[in-house]
């Protein structure tokens, strides 16, 4: 592993107006783009095969591999879809990404389309975040009129266009083909697979689904190339990424490092759970995936690390919590967000949702027993699995895993008729708006 901070994404956020096209091709801004437009599309995918660039959205999946996918010579349209809709809880790295510099994933969107034959692309961002939507909409406006976007770009004669969505608020549309069905003018929904995305996608055409953070990535590897990127990260986990530390830390925020990094190294760098209080549990990946403890403070935060250790990366969104926070209250809330964000297309996730929140309620309020454990690890049997997409499986998580390191404080709850946290003493339990 090279330096513990390798700012690349993030580096000049801090520069004056970084935003602004002026500023960024002032420190080689859309170079890249001049460079793959001299490649062949062939050529751009094979070094971003070569690099091994992995999805930042979640799954982890070889960006260049996914690109590879789209078949040529079909006499189709071809689409380039950016997933800005980032909605799960505690994740927040691709929005200051967007305010801050947004001509990266601009440019990274142009050498994408490029590299798919796609002479549209479109940015789903949620709806929440109109200053997001605006800057974005600036940016892009801003690469049309200097040549990077349009027609015959930089006399190439390579056309794109690209559209800045806004979606309605739905944390469904996260899932890519939901977040299609959005992108249609119809109610967001997961689709049935196959067929792919790759294959039918947008208006039923061959379509490129990836992340913000994935998408800013590509810039940088044509302008350094796939060794350099490799450099950093692990064997099979390669380059840097944005870690969003959030929750009971002393300097919370984002910490772009190698993959491979560890908590440990990151809270040294944050200085550490905030000042007379100790971790007691943590998110790798956002609350969507198993809960970790302070015993997994030396994984390496990578996507085979984070596995091994019974857990998923996810999207880096670290969330740590010390020791006055009630792990079943936690849960609950979480729980409570996934009932409400269902799309409702399939039972279990549907009723499944709803009944993890009803025994996990009793269980809170001290009125459960210990075969309601049993109850609501079988309810997330037949949840996991089971449901038409993932957010079935995320809501099972959190659940499992914090039985598994946290039986005893459950058991606390009905032994002692309600829960054993003083809410005084808690930030979990804090009104809205205070700091935490």
């Amino acid at each position: 592993m090279v330096d513990v901070l390798t700012p690349v994404l993030s580096n000049a956020w801090d520069t004056d107006r970084p935003w602004t096209l002026e500023s960024y091709e002032s420190t080689g801004g859309y170079g890249a783009l001049r460079t793959a437009l001299g490649m062949t599309q062939d050529d751009v995918i094979g070094l971003v095969k070569d690099s091994g660039l992995r999805g930042r959205g979640g799954a982890g999946f070889p960006t260049g591999m996914k690109w590879s996918f789209i078949p040529q010579g079909d006499g189709k349209p071809h689409y380039l879809v950016v997933n800005a809709d980032e909605s799960e809880p505690g994740t927040c790295k691709d929005i200051p990404l967007m305010m801050a510099t947004p001509h990266t994933l601009v440019e990274g969107v142009a050498i994408t389309s490029y590299a798919i034959r796609a002479n549209h692309a479109f940015i789903y961002v949620r709806g929440e975040v109109l200053h997001v939507v605006r800057r974005l909409q600036r940016a892009v406006q801003e690469a049309y009129l200097a040549g990077h976007l349009g027609k015959d770009i930089h006399g190439s004669g390579y056309d794109l266009d690209v559209t800045v969505h806004a979606g309605a608020g739905a944390y469904i549309c996260g899932e890519e083909t939901a977040l299609l069905d959005s992108l249609e003018g119809r109610r967001g929904q997961p689709r049935l697979r196959p067929p792919f995305p790759a294959i039918a996608g947008l208006y039923a055409a061959p379509t490129v689904i990836n992340n913000v953070e994935s998408i800013a990535s590509v810039p940088c590897i044509v302008a350094n190339g796939a060794s350099w990127f490799g450099s950093m990260g692990t064997e099979k986990s390669k380059g840097m990424t944005l870690y969003s530390l959030s929750g009971h830390v002393a300097r919370p925020g984002q910490f772009e490092a190698p993959l491979g990094i560890t908590l440990r190294q990151l809270l040294d760098l944050s200085g550490g759970v905030r000042e007379g209080h100790e971790l007691k549990f943590w998110t790798p990946g956002g609350s969507s995936t198993p809960i970790l403890t302070a015993e997994h403070l030396d994984v390496p935060l990578d996507y085979e690390g984070v596995g091994k250790a019974g857990s998923m990366l996810g999207t880096k969104a670290l969330q740590i919590f010390d020791e006055t926070t009630c792990v079943v209250r936690a849960v609950l809330r979480w729980t409570e967000f996934y009932k409400h964000e269902s799309c409702g297309k399939c039972t279990p996730c549907r009723e499944g949702t709803w009944w993890l929140v009803q025994t996990l309620a009793r269980l809170e309020a001290g009125q459960g027993s210990e075969a309601d454990l049993e109850t609501l690890l079988d309810q997330c049997d037949n949840i996991l699995g089971r449901s038409f997409c993932a957010l079935g499986d995320g809501a099972t998580s959190p659940i499992t895993s914090s039985i598994q390191h946290f039986r005893s404080e459950y058991i606390a709850h009905f032994e002692q008729g309600g829960c054993p946290f003083d809410p005084a003493a808690s930030t979990l339990f804090a009104p809205a708006g205070a700091n935490a």
